[in-house]
């Protein structure tokens, strides 16, 4: 592992805090990294600039920045909450350009803990796909500069994984924290339903999407996730003290899909690490594209996509000016609406499956992508059909757990020998385990560390 000279969010908190260091110095020198490395990764749409390092003096003069969790950090917000007095465009020349009158409430909640917004990451339009382009630029992998950071969070990963952030907010709705931790060797964890507040776009795409955390270690993950969820004990990482029951499947949830075998060796590293520290580690598979759960978690999942981004389309200043393959979505998401297809018996379903699986094991690993990141270029050129065969291809063992509004984690596992790029595990638990993921986490990066930004920009 290659040591890297970019502080980590808990150790530059503790400087800040004890007057080592200054919330001026930290935004600074986060603010020069931007404009050295930006201009070829292309992951902010907005550098705050003067604004952050206003922000940052005032965190200086804060009485109680001793006390301030996130003290001086300077922070990646993703393109598609409010920060007040920023536009918010989330990746679409439909959107208004106005500033926003207020802050989202994780927002609010950053800036309390003493988090500075340096700016605001890309994402694809309406943030619906699995690659960052739109119409205002091509973000790519900081790892390898030919290949997508994912999405739709990926303007945030490609920040962090370049170095230019230490952590990064994200939100995730069919994957699009942990695709793109998968991609650039992050981090990356989504909540449970209900532990951080959604409040994104019209509907929170029906329950899919909750605001998530990136990260180059598991401790800052957790940082920022207790922040963002207001409950501080998040933030005390430890590994499990109990036996676990694990689950290992490498079964791609979606037919006709190949897994790649780096991918594969990804989810078993992690599942050998675990089983070496005592745990009962069992193939089983959750599931099947044949069973009637399996069905019910991909058309359920697959309609609330399509329906909330029909919302999202609805709702923007023009319409007309929206990408063809989103216009297409959206036309879909309006017929969905009106079929039994949205029912919540499907969800349901699914949901029930999932509950009794984890009520047989403790946790579940997974490859986290099905291949290596596809190519970082114009996807917003090509057609529906094209963006969506490439995304499921790719990316497809995420959505599943959205739909049963589940915990999930993404952990770093290595280098792809042939795309560079990172590989990755996905680890997944029942409600109300996010504490557990991460202490899961913590010991898998104390057994085999990893690289904690791209080489490049080590």
């Amino acid at each position: 592992m290659t040591a890297t000279s970019i502080a980590t969010a808990a150790s530059t908190a503790a400087d800040v805090r004890a007057g080592r260091r200054t919330a001026v110095d930290e935004v600074t020198a986060s603010l020069e990294r931007i404009a050295e490395r930006d201009n070829e990764i292309e992951a902010f749409q907005v550098v705050r600039g003067q604004r952050a390092l206003a922000e940052a003096a005032a965190v200086d003069a804060r009485p109680d920045r001793a006390n301030l969790p996130l003290a001086g950090v300077p922070i990646a917000i993703k393109d598609n909450v409010p920060v007040a007095g920023e536009p918010m465009r989330v990746g679409s020349a439909a959107t208004s350009a106005a500033p926003q009158s207020a802050d989202h409430t994780i927002v609010s909640r950053i800036r309390a803990a003493g988090g500075v917004a340096v700016g605001l990451t890309r994402v694809p339009e309406l943030c619906v796909y699995g690659a960052t382009d739109s119409v205002y630029g091509v973000t790519r992998n900081p790892w390898n500069l030919g290949r997508t950071p994912g999405g739709s969070s990926g303007g945030s990963a490609a920040a962090v994984a370049a170095g230019m952030v230490p952590i990064a907010h994200g939100n995730d709705g069919m994957g699009s924290v942990r695709i793109p931790a998968a991609c650039t060797g992050l981090v990356g964890i989504k909540p449970g339903l209900g532990v951080v507040p959604a409040e994104l776009g019209e509907t929170d795409w029906y329950g899919l999407s909750e605001n998530g955390a990136l990260a180059t270690t598991t401790e800052d993950a957790a940082l920022l996730l207790s922040v963002m969820a207001d409950d501080p004990a998040l933030a005390a990482v430890s590994p499990p003290d109990q036996r676990l029951r694990i689950a290992l499947s490498l079964r791609p949830p979606v037919t006709g899909v190949t897994l790649d075998p780096s991918f594969a060796a990804a989810a078993e590293s992690a599942a050998a690490i675990l089983r070496s520290a005592g745990h009962d580690v069992r193939r089983a598979e959750p599931v099947s594209v044949t069973d009637s759960a399996g069905n019910a978690a991909a058309i359920a999942g697959l309609v609330r996509w399509f329906a909330g981004t029909a919302a999202d389309a609805d709702a923007v200043a023009d319409p007309s000016s929206l990408e063809p393959r989103v216009r297409r979505h959206a036309r879909l998401g309006r017929w969905v609406r009106k079929t039994p297809l949205m029912s919540q018996r499907l969800r349901d379903s699914w949901i029930a499956h999932a509950n009794a699986f984890f009520a047989e094991y403790d946790v579940l690993i997974t490859p986290a992508l099905a291949r290596p990141p596809i190519q970082s270029r114009r996807w917003h050129d090509g057609g529906w059909g094209m963006t969506m065969l490439s995304n499921i291809r790719y990316a497809p063992y995420a959505a599943p757990w959205n739909v049963a509004q589940l915990p999930a984690i993404v952990v770093p596992m290595g280098v792809h020998p042939e795309a560079g790029t990172p590989v990755a595990a996905q680890i997944v638990t029942r409600r109300g385990g996010e504490s557990l993921l991460l202490g899961i986490a913590s010991a898998i990066e104390s057994a085999r560390p990893w690289q904690r930004v791209a080489p490049a920009y080590a």
